[in-house]
């Protein structure tokens, strides 16, 4: 969900999951760096926004925890390709009706055997409309999603999807309601993990101690704003290419103060270099700094549904064109940042460049022309929230300025002291104002940047936090999913895109750059999909 830290928001985005990071953490010494001897590694995360549920956390912060805990079918490879994880097979001749293979040998930390069943009872409560998980939108393509998803003030008509059926222990197959060549890319994240029998007697005490099938187990519970701790689980399979023996996640809310701990050797890994670290962070590292394309996208979104203020879309083309990307991208974050000028990342499969065109390009005498034309906003008044969790006040600010400069309008900038609090808010319809938004990618297909961020169904179980709809984007988006090649589905999605482009439910305002280090404790370091992958993490 940092940075766009989620796929989510950073859930994606984490969410995109895109939070933060920071001081907070323990207050003791056991959210710090140990020796170079011992195993034991720290990285600094910002608090999750929910228990540590897999169907249930779309931000980068809490995905981080989870992507240590388990495993899934699929996974990202230090390349950013679609590899198989728990999946010994997975084959369809028509990308509707898939069957997926088990590899044997995998077992949930309590001992319980990971079984087609486990990942079927998963689904099936994350698809559930009544147990509101964060990633419902992501089962949308599987036959009998609609039927679990009647819409508010209406009862499920069941607890199952039609479209799972466990044939037996290690062969899952998988039914959708139509052809969508992006699903094994889409297995593989967190809300299609499995979950043992203990998550559903008690799912609420499982957030706080999750039982996952990964490389790591919990150590103890989570420690709200200090840390949370976990362990090298010796049965995992593939427990042998993990050098790591633990991991302290340290919470921390301010970006400065993680970074400044790494520089000293208290945390491991900060996978967020703060503003006033960039530039001097490759000479402060050395050859443990990193810097490598992302594929997060940094906005400013409008909360559309519920205040009308921003619903003319000439409104937003506007502020939009008021923006200076370059100097945002160049000045603010000192090159670690790109202008944007699509709804997708320049890292993904049918990015075009330029597609945004005038609207992404500064011009304060049409903007101005523009906003004015459109009607303006009440008291030529606008209020852009941020998460001060994360390190965003200076360019949040920097925008406000350009807009109230280039539009002759009144513009603030409100921090909000956690990302988990303004998305909660916005979830709440609480607050109205303009907020800053980043999208970190789910899976790497161009479907991933478009769905999840700005559907229909994605308004009460995704990350539609405009509330925006537009029934021909709907139509697009099905298209695309249908499409027989990834060309014919690039076409269509495209023309989705375009749809976004002219609406600007959203503003695109930059594209992220994975701005990294670790310590001298550790040699070698990868992150992929918003994730470190801890078979990467080699000791010094």
């Amino acid at each position: 969900m940092r940075g766009a830290k989620s796929a989510t928001w950073v859930a994606g985005a984490i969410i995109v999951a895109m939070a933060a990071t920071a001081c907070g953490g323990g207050k003791d010494n056991a959210g710090g760096s140990s020796s170079k001897s011992d195993g034991i590694v720290s990285m600094e995360i910002g608090e999750p926004q929910n228990g540590l549920v897999p169907s249930n956390t779309y931000e980068t912060e809490g995905g981080e925890v989870v992507h240590a805990l388990f495993v899934g079918l699929t996974k990202l490879d230090a390349d950013n390709k679609i590899v198989d994880d728990m999946a010994q097979s997975i084959e369809t001749t028509d990308s509707k009706v898939w069957t997926i293979k088990l590899k044997p040998g995998y077992t949930f930390h309590n001992g319980e055997k990971v079984t087609a069943k486990s990942f079927v009872d998963a689904w099936n409560y994350g698809a559930n409309q009544d147990n509101a998980q964060q990633t419902n939108a992501l089962f949308s393509h599987i036959d009998g999603y609609a039927d679990l998803n009647p819409g508010e003030g209406k009862k499920p008509k069941t607890d199952k999807l039609s479209g799972l059926q466990a044939v037996d222990d290690s062969t899952l197959k998988v039914t959708l309601t139509a052809p969508f060549s992006a699903f094994k890319a889409q297995l593989s994240f967190n809300a299609f993990f499995p979950l043992p029998e203990a998550f559903f007697k008690d799912p609420k005490g499982f957030g706080e101690a999750p039982i996952g099938n990964g490389p790591y187990e919990m150590k103890g519970k989570v420690k709200h704003n200090e840390s949370i701790s976990v362990v090298k689980f010796d049965k995992f399979p593939e427990a042998s290419k993990y050098a790591v023996k633990g991991i302290n996640f340290k919470v921390y809310s301010n970006a400065d103060t993680a970074y400044r701990d790494l520089q000293g050797g208290s945390i491991d890994i900060d996978d967020s270099i703060p503003t006033s670290g960039l530039a001097t962070y490759k000479q402060d590292l050395g050859d443990r700094a990193i810097d490598e394309s992302d594929s997060g996208v940094g906005y400013i979104g409008f909360p559309l549904k519920y205040n009308k203020a921003f619903q003319n879309p000439d409104l937003r083309k506007a502020i939009s064109m008021s923006i200076d990307r370059k100097t945002i991208a160049d000045k603010i974050f000192l090159g670690s940042r790109m202008p944007a000028d699509d709804f997708i990342s320049p890292i993904i499969p049918g990015y075009r460049q330029g597609a945004c065109g005038d609207a992404c390009t500064l011009n304060p005498t049409e903007a101005k022309k523009l906003y004015q034309e459109s009607g303006g906003l009440p008291g030529d008044t606008l209020e852009i929230g941020y998460n001060a969790d994360g390190d965003h006040k200076a360019w949040i600010e920097a925008v406000a300025n350009q807009i109230q400069t280039n539009l002759g309008i009144k513009v603030t900038a409100k921090p909000f002291e956690q990302f988990q609090t303004i998305l909660n808010d916005l979830d709440a319809k609480k607050y109205s104002g303009g907020f800053r938004m980043g999208w970190n990618m789910d899976y790497p297909n161009m479907e991933n940047y478009l769905r999840p961020i700005f559907s229909k169904d994605a308004i009460a179980n995704g990350s539609n936090y405009a509330g925006y709809t537009n029934p021909e984007f709907e139509k697009l988006l099905a298209a695309g999913d249908k499409a027989a090649t990834d060309a014919d589905a690039q076409k269509e999605y495209h023309a989705a895109d375009d749809i976004l482009l002219k609406e600007m439910p959203y503003i695109p305002v930059y594209f992220y750059k994975l701005n990294a280090g670790y310590s001298d404790k550790l040699s070698a370091v990868k992150i992929a999909g918003g994730n470190v992958l801890w078979d990467t993490v080699k000791l010094a």
